[in-house]
C-alpha cells in the first residue's frame, strides 16, 4: 500500500529550513515522537509478546486463533521449553500449592505443555495429575517426559470433566491464548470441576492486549495472545463463584502478568 498524504487540514510534511527534512519525508522530530510513542505502547505489553515483531492488523484478525496457537506450539515445543526458565520460576508457586492441597491430590494442569515442570513436579510429589493441551506435539512429549500422569489433547474450552473432580486446577500462561469471549465461561467451568475448598492457580494478563507475532521466539512460527487486565480477571473469577485469596504481579521485562490464587468456597462460608 502506498504512503497516504497528510490528513485534511494539516500542512504537508515538506522541508522546513533548518529542520533537516527532505522533500516528501516526515520531519525528523515527528519521526522521533512516533518512535517514542511506539516504545511507550510496547513497554506496556508482556515481555514474551513485546520483544518480538508484531503482525500487521490484517494478520492479527485471523479466523481461528486457537489453531494458530496449536500450530505454534507444535512447531516450537522444544524451543519454548529451552527459552524460559520455568523450572525455577514455577517452583515457589508449586511449593505453595502443595501446602494447600491434601496428599495424593487430584490436579488438573490446564495448558500443560510438555508436562514440565508442573505435571512432573506434582506427579513426583505423589499427586494424581491430568494434563490437557491443544498441541499434539506437546502432549506427545508430555507422555514421554511424565509417564506417571495422564494427558489429553483437547481444547481447554471443550474438554469435559465431572463436577468436583479436582483438588486443584493449575493454568499457567494458557488462558491468555484463548479468545476473550471464551475465557469467562471456562473459568465458570473450572469452578465446577473443583471440589469445595479446591484451588485455582492461574496466570492472566495484567494489562489488556490482543495481538500476534509471526516469528515467536525467533523460531519462524506464529503465536497469538488475547487477555484482559487484572481487574477484569478478578471480576470474572468472582462471578465464576470463586473467592480470590491472592493476587500478585509477575514481572517480565518492563511489563508482566497477574498470578491469581482462587478457591472454591466450602458450603457455609
Amino acid at each position: 500500500m502506498g504512503r497516504r498524504g497528510p490528513p485534511p487540514g494539516l500542512a504537508p510534511t515538506g522541508p522546513v529550513v533548518g529542520d533537516g527534512a527532505q522533500p516528501g519525508h516526515p520531519r525528523p522530530h515527528a519521526q522521533r515522537r512516533r518512535r517514542r510513542e511506539r516504545r511507550r505502547t510496547d513497554a506496556r505489553k508482556p515481555f514474551a509478546e513485546r520483544t518480538r515483531p508484531q503482525l500487521p492488523c490484517s494478520a492479527v484478525d485471523i479466523d481461528d486463533p486457537k489453531d494458530v496457537v496449536r500450530r505454534g506450539y507444535d512447531a516450537l515445543s522444544r524451543h519454548y521449553e529451552q527459552s524460559y526458565a520455568t523450572e525455577t520460576k514455577y517452583q515457589p508457586w508449586l511449593g505453595a500449592l502443595q501446602e494447600r492441597i491434601p496428599p495424593a491430590a487430584t490436579v488438573l494442569d490446564l495448558g500443560c505443555g510438555c508436562g514440565v515442570p508442573v505435571a512432573r513436579a506434582l506427579a513426583s510429589a505423589g499427586h494424581r495429575v491430568t494434563g490437557v493441551d491443544i498441541s499434539g506435539e506437546q502432549i506427545r512429549r508430555a507422555r514421554e517426559l511424565v509417564p506417571e500422569a495422564e494427558f489429553r489433547q483437547a481444547d481447554a474450552t471443550a474438554v469435559e470433566f465431572p463436577a468436583a473432580s479436582f483438588d486443584a486446577v493449575v493454568s499457567l500462561y494458557a488462558l491468555i491464548h484463548l479468545p476473550l469471549a471464551e475465557q469467562p465461561p471456562l473459568l465458570a467451568r473450572i469452578a465446577t470441576w473443583l471440589r469445595p475448598g479446591g484451588w485455582l492457580l492461574a496466570t492472566t494478563g495484567h494489562t489488556a492486549w490482543t495481538g500476534a507475532n509471526d516469528n515467536w521466539l525467533g523460531g519462524g512460527a506464529t503465536m497469538w495472545w488475547s487477555h484482559a487486565d487484572a481487574a477484569t480477571y478478578r471480576d470474572w473469577l468472582t462471578r465464576a463463584g470463586l473467592t480470590v485469596e491472592g493476587e500478585e504481579f509477575v514481572p517480565e521485562g518492563d511489563s508482566g502478568h497477574a498470578l491469581f490464587w482462587a478457591r472454591r468456597p466450602v458450603a457455609g462460608e
